[in-house]
């Protein structure tokens, strides 16, 4: 069986997908990088990670039916996300229905403020 394949760049996780997943992708790329420019891009856990000032801001992920977004949600939001949170409070944002960017959006912009005041 061979090793699964180890991403260094958030460009070599989103090549791995079908045109219209890759779509998505780069579309959540961009609203996270839009909401904190000052983060830097990673991989960790082998998904998408943008890190600020060395803590992990979000991670992002596709699935086979959905885009995972993580941490789970800070409860600021907990009415807003409850119909897209998984079982660990992770959200879970189908592909077959459109994408709340602006959402996403306002979770980055609150877990930046988050860090930035905890440092």
């Amino acid at each position: 069986m061979p090793a699964k394949k180890q991403f260094e760049t958030i460009d070599e996780y989103i090549e791995t997908f079908p045109k219209d997943v890759q779509s998505i992708l780069e579309k959540m790329r961009r609203t996270i990088r839009k909401a904190a420019p000052d983060a830097e891009e990673a991989i960790s856990y082998q998904i998408p990670t943008f890190k600020l000032k060395g803590s992990s801001l979000v991670h992002f992920a596709a699935f086979r039916k959905h885009i995972g977004l993580y941490p789970p949600a800070p409860r600021e939001f907990k009415k807003e996300v409850s119909s897209y949170e998984g079982p660990k409070g992770n959200l879970k944002f189908p592909t077959d229905k459109p994408i709340p960017y602006d959402l996403v959006t306002r979770i980055v912009l609150f877990r930046r403020k988050e860090i930035l005041e905890k440092k």
